[in-house]
């Protein structure tokens, strides 16, 4: 039986990271193992690893940020596959065991799956993501420039083989963050992808039900943080795979925080003039999306159009909902 490896990153989460830990713990996949990678938490964390003893193997680092503990982790990883569990979000007992019986299935470089959105309660809010999922080979799809529908970092299985074609990732000051984003989309570089269509974790959610993008309330550093991780993604698919990413993606995700930040509680003004001015590429993020249906285009179009109506409470709602999936809580 093929082993598989939990790699869980952990940053000041001592209030989360007993139930992550628990969780992985857990897994009714015999053949499980767990790495506690701890980036120099300055809270209590120190003492909730070391309380587990032998049972996890853990690491205590200087802070490098997230980059540099996905970096040590594949270093540390002795199985052929590994999931990096966020420290705030937990997996479902039998996350592991799906996630085995498709890579012993088919040859794949990463296995992804929905996550339920939880709260800080740890309590289920009815919503789960990602909406939309992919399988094959979607290597096509990125080198024209579509970022393809993946759950976030916990919702991702990968061949270990395959992420260290993409890793290690380059750590510098600015790119400390979103070692996620390399794997998600470094590993569909590599080789296919399969999604499991059931949910197999918690993904928590921490900003409320405001408007947000990626469990982040700056809505203006968060794309600009993506932008980045693609210019150094191309970078590293061309140094070490000979593929050339195009120097722009299409990101529903992305482009929706712009769409936030331009038209979130502003004046029916400045609202109009983000539509005639700004609006071409979250449009097209969405009319030429080529994993949504038509029914999902029309209905993101006709919710969009929501923001341009002089009613603010309708219009922030509208933004509210697309924009973060905690405003969705009640509504489904």
């Amino acid at each position: 039986m093929k082993e598989m490896t939990v790699v869980i990153c952990n940053y000041n989460y001592e209030r989360f990271l007993a139930e992550a830990i628990d969780s992985a713990l857990a897994q009714d996949y015999a053949n499980t193992k767990v790495i506690l990678i701890d980036d120099g938490s300055v809270d209590g964390s120190r003492a909730i690893v070391e309380s587990y003893g032998a049972r996890i193997t853990s690491v205590f680092k200087e802070n490098g940020g997230q980059v540099s503990a996905y970096n040590l982790g594949l270093q540390l990883v002795e199985t052929d596959y590994v999931l990096f569990l966020d420290s705030d979000d937990v997996l479902y007992p039998g996350a592991v065991t799906e996630v085995m019986q498709r890579f012993t299935q088919e040859n794949l470089a990463k296995v992804q799956f929905r996550l339920d959105v939880i709260d800080q309660a740890s309590k289920l809010t009815g919503v789960y993501v990602p909406h939309s999922g992919v399988d094959g080979d979607c290597r096509g799809y990125l080198l024209g420039g579509w970022l393809y529908p993946s759950p976030p970092a916990s919702g991702n299985a990968y061949n270990v083989s395959a992420l260290r074609q993409i890793f290690p990732v380059p750590e510098t000051p600015e790119n400390r963050y979103g070692a996620d984003f390399y794997a998600i989309y470094g590993a569909a570089l590599v080789g296919p992808i399969s999604t499991i269509p059931k949910s197999l974790g918690g993904y928590r959610v921490q900003h409320g039900e405001g408007a947000s993008f990626a469990n982040s309330d700056d809505t203006n550093k968060a794309p600009k943080a993506f932008t980045l991780r693609w210019r150094t993604l191309r970078k590293i698919a061309s140094e070490r795979l000979g593929l050339q990413l195009p120097p722009d993606f299409h990101d529903f995700a992305h482009e929706k925080a712009y769409f936030c930040s331009s038209v979130y509680r502003a004046s029916l003004t400045n609202r109009w003039r983000w539509m005639f001015r700004d609006s071409h590429a979250y449009l097209h993020s969405i009319v030429a999306n080529p994993f949504w249906s038509i029914t999902k285009k029309v209905g993101t179009l006709t919710l969009s159009s929501l923001c341009l109506v002089p009613y603010s409470p309708i219009s922030d709602f509208a933004v509210r909902y697309i924009s973060n999936p905690m405003a969705r809580h009640g509504t489904r």
